[in-house]
Parts: structure tokens; sequence; C-alpha cells
């Protein structure tokens, strides 16, 4: 658990080619350019960059407001992709301590406060876990750049930026929560209400560990649900600092349940437990059909799925190439590729082809690939 350092070197600076060739990557470089690597070194190049890791201080299962080991004792390790060293061994939760998870959530659903205290007491919480989750945000950058060989200027500016906003959206939700009256034709009334569904199943990829964690945590504690989280098995700290967060904001025992493992164990475990009321998944469209058949042999329970995509970008003669060429490498690389989204295939008319391809060509020339530490570096490693 010592502090990794990293030290980098900056040896010249950017030419004005290769900061055009990274101007379609502005989002995900938050628009600064060079001004960062400026920033950090003082002079603008040639001074060293030395970044120390973070303590990597949460690495066991969070069950009822508690980090406790794996039942079986095992771990599971994860590691740097830029090197494949080790950065920390975590817990391997399995189907015993997802029963143990499952339980805490459905008595803290049944019996506890969450679902129960008002909307607005809700939102409260969710806005001081918003409010945590901004002050600890450059270590959890630096975790999450680590542990997903994210960019840090990106991963700061999109990943927890993202992750804050999204908190404070359903925080806002959480007392807006409204059903309908119906106008009936004879003398009975009727109306809707929306209820939490109860204890959720909530399982997230390794390409956004941090958005993918609040896009699915937000919305169900904002509706007063307890849930039980898995996160990739190649990702899982962010995840677990956010759990240790979530106390900090007040959110009950027993809310939130963190189980970190892998999806043929855990994951299954979660998608077929007869206790959870629903799953969502996010990741691969084989895993979601399993995900779905696990519901299915189960209790049925209701599944959201958001599965890969192979998504086309199509350009025509009379478009603006320098423009195109300049999304489809966004489109393409942002997030190193790793994104469901991605546009993943160019279909092109006749007519610009060639210098389409040509201009393509020269832009990803200066394109850099390597230490996503390095504020030079366009695209980190491939987890």
């Amino acid at each position: 658990h010592s502090p990794h350092t990293i030290t980098l070197r900056e040896s010249r600076r950017r030419s004005q080619s290769e900061r055009r060739g990274q101007e379609a990557m502005a989002s995900e470089r938050n628009g600064d350019g060079g001004k960062e690597c400026a920033g950090e070194n003082g002079n603008g190049g040639g001074g060293g960059v030395s970044l120390e890791m973070p303590e990597i201080r949460y690495t066991r299962l969070f069950i009822n407001g508690a980090f406790v080991d794996a039942v079986s004792g095992k771990t599971l390790e994860t590691r740097d992709p830029r090197t494949g060293d080790v950065i920390a061994s975590i817990a391997e939760g399995d189907k015993e301590d997802v029963d143990l998870a499952v339980k805490a959530a459905r008595e803290a659903f049944d019996h506890g406060k969450w679902p129960r205290m008002p909307g607005s007491e809700r939102g409260r919480i969710m806005m001081k876990y918003a409010d945590l989750v901004e002050q600890h945000a450059e270590e959890l950058t630096l975790l999450e750049s680590l542990d997903a060989g994210k960019p840090r200027m990106a991963t700061r500016a999109v990943d927890l930026g993202t992750s804050v906003r999204s908190l404070r959206y359903f925080a806002g939700a959480a007392d807006k929560i409204h059903g309908e009256t119906l106008k009936m034709s004879r003398q009975f009334q009727g109306h809707t209400l929306r209820e939490p569904i109860g204890v959720a199943g909530l399982i997230i990829p390794w390409n956004f560990p941090a958005i993918m964690f609040f896009s699915k945590v937000a919305p169900a504690l904002a509706a007063g649900c307890t849930m039980v989280v898995k996160p990739a098995e190649q990702t899982p700290l962010s995840a677990l600092y956010f759990a240790h967060l979530a106390k900090q904001a007040g959110v009950p025992d027993g809310v939130i349940n963190v189980i970190t493992g892998f999806g043929p164990t855990a994951g299954a475990a979660i998608a077929s437990h007869m206790d959870v009321d629903m799953v969502s998944f996010t990741g691969s469209t084989s895993v979601g059909r399993l995900v779905m058949e696990a519901s299915a042999r189960s209790n049925l329970k209701p599944v959201s799925l958001e599965l890969g995509g192979k998504s086309p970008l199509i350009v025509f003669d009379d478009a603006d190439v320098d423009m195109a060429v300049g999304l489809a490498i966004s489109a393409n690389f942002f997030n190193k590729g790793e994104a469901c989204v991605a546009a993943s295939r160019v279909y092109l008319q006749e007519g610009i082809y060639d210098g389409f391809v040509k201009k393509l060509a020269q832009r990803m020339e200066s394109w850099v690939v390597g230490d996503p530490f390095d504020p030079r570096v366009n695209q980190g490693p491939q987890v």
C-alpha cells in the first residue's frame, strides 16, 4: 500500500502541428492544449513532472457500511495497464459475499430509513455526497488514471466532472418523483404512484468506472432504492473509494454495497439472485444475454441493458473534410476508443475518399500514445 511515484520528463515543447493534431480531442483534453504542460512544469518544457500516487486505502468489500474481507479470503490483482505491474490486491467477492450484501441491502430497504425519508432529505445527502467527490477529485483522478490508463487531464475534466454533475442532477430529482391522476369515465379513481423498486444490482464496465458508477447509483439513490454494485475487476479502485465517501455523506448503512470480483462468479450471483429486484448491466452483448437469461431463470427481475455498439460515421462529398477528419478522430479515439458509442467505422463518398484518408493519416502522425500522466499524450494504454 505504499504510494506510487511517477516521474515524467518534458524534453521539448509541442510543435504547432502537434497541437493541431490534438484539437479534435479538445473536449477530452479540457481545451487546455499546452497550458497544462506549462503549468505542471512551471516553465512550459524542459523540467520534470513528479506525481505522487495516493495510497490505495480501500481494497476490501464494502458491505453494510463497513469494509470487510471476502468470505473465502481470496483476493484479485488490479494492474497498472501501462506496465502490467500490480497496483494492489483487492478482495475477490463471490456468491457468499453477494448474499451478505443483498441481505444488507434488503434489510436497509424493507426496514431502513432511506426509502422512507422525504425525497428532499435524500437529495440533501446526495448533494453532500457530490461535494465530497468534488473535494477528493484530484486523488480520485489519479486513482482512475492509474487503474484505467486514462489521460489525467481528461479524467479530471470528463470523468470526475460528469460524475459530480450526475449526482447533483439526480439529487435535484429526488423530490420530484410524480405520478399521474387519470379522469375516469365512471365513478372510479385512477392514479399512478411511482415507488422505489427495491434492491438494485448494478454491474458496471471498465471503460468509464466513475461515470458508470454514478449513472447507475445516482438515480437509484434518488428513487429510494438500495443496491449492490459490482465494478469491473480491471478497475475496482474508484468504486470502493466512492463507497467510503457515501458513508461520510450520510448514506445509511446497507444502502450502497460494493462487491469486487469477477463476472462469472460475483456478477452472475447478482443477476440470478432471488432477492435482487432489478439488475442494470453495461458491457458486451454476449454477457448482456447471460444477464437477461439469469433474470428469466430466477425471479424474472426487470433488466436494464446498455450493450456494445459498432457505430458508423458517414461523410458525403459536400462535407467540410477538415472538420470531418477532426470529428472522425475524436469519435473513434475518445477515451482510447473504449466507448460503446465510438464511431469505429467511417463510410466515405467516393469523391472525397482519397483526400480524407490523406488528411487523416497526416493528422494521426502527431497522435501520441503513451503514459497517461504525461501531458503530451493523447491516448493511454488499452485496458
